[in-house]
């Protein structure tokens, strides 16, 4: 790969999705990238690079931005996070909402769903007083494909033995030729829905809880920020953000404060900031 292409697809990503790829990251390009150019009847990254530029398949831009995305998640992955939302997040939320019953959940990078199936099983596992609450979760990711697999809810024997006990895969799934299937009323309270979080967002409405986690490791940080940002303005002044374990908003985002009853990268709205005093 030449430098010049190589230069060409790293700008290409950030502008288009936000990831910093940075120097020597050829050996990822060609391994994704490559196999992507064959499958559309060329060469090599030579060739993809030219048809980019000439901007002759509309669907190759798509196709590209979804072959460097990386969809890595588990069922309750990381489960300290899941901890605190049965402990501190959820209990403090139903205390305050027992007016309007209402709750709304945003997964802003669902990838194949592992992570909203988990909220969901968490709910119906250990708070049965939400069973005539309106829950709505929102499952949001850049990849199609990824939310093709999340719709369908099939895994592998390999992906349900990561994280998940063995007790939730007997109750919550059914046994399939390709492996385990979620029971259809589990995902019946998800909306699916394509989005790429550097385009707005604002048409998904408030949020009680916002899950976006192992996302921002991937951007620079003003893109980070301009995110985080944005992600404020659609919090309820209640509201709770959930950062993967190695990310935080320091030194990126003025908008948040830690949550002190826990022990994770959980957020609420900072108290100074003119966001908190949004309505509910």
């Amino acid at each position: 790969m030449s430098p010049e292409d190589y230069n060409f697809i790293t700008s290409f990503l950030l502008d288009t999705t936000g990831l910093s790829l940075g120097e020597n990251k050829e050996y990822l390009l060609e391994a994704r990238l490559v196999p992507l150019a064959q499958s559309h009847g060329m060469n090599g990254i030579e060739d993809l690079v030219l048809a980019l530029q000439s901007s002759i398949d509309p669907s190759l831009k798509k196709d590209v931005m979804e072959a460097m995305t990386t969809n890595e998640s588990s069922f309750f992955r990381d489960r300290r996070p899941f901890d605190e939302l049965k402990n501190n997040i959820l209990p403090s939320l139903i205390a305050e909402r027992q007016t309007t019953q209402r709750l709304r959940i945003w997964c802003s990078a669902c990838s194949h769903g592992q992570e909203p199936y988990s909220i969901v099983m968490l709910i119906r596992e250990h708070f049965p007083e939400l069973a005539n609450w309106n829950i709505q979760i929102v499952a949001t990711d850049l990849c199609t494909k990824a939310l093709d697999r999340a719709q369908g809810g099939i895994y592998s024997q390999f992906e349900v033995q990561r994280g998940l006990p063995v007790q939730l895969l007997m109750k919550h799934f059914d046994q399939c030729e390709q492996g385990w299937q979620i029971k259809s009323e589990l995902g019946s309270g998800i909306q699916w829905k394509h989005l790429n979080l550097l385009e707005d967002f604002q048409h998904l409405g408030m949020f009680d809880i916002v899950f976006c986690r192992n996302v921002l490791i991937y951007f620079k940080p003003d893109t980070k920020k301009h995110i985080l940002d944005r992600i404020s303005r659609q919090m309820s002044s209640s509201g709770v953000l959930l950062l993967g374990a190695a990310e935080t908003v320091l030194g990126i985002s003025d908008n948040y404060s830690k949550m002190s009853e826990c022990q994770s990268a959980i957020y609420q709205l900072a108290k100074t900031s003119p966001l908190s005093a949004g309505v509910n």
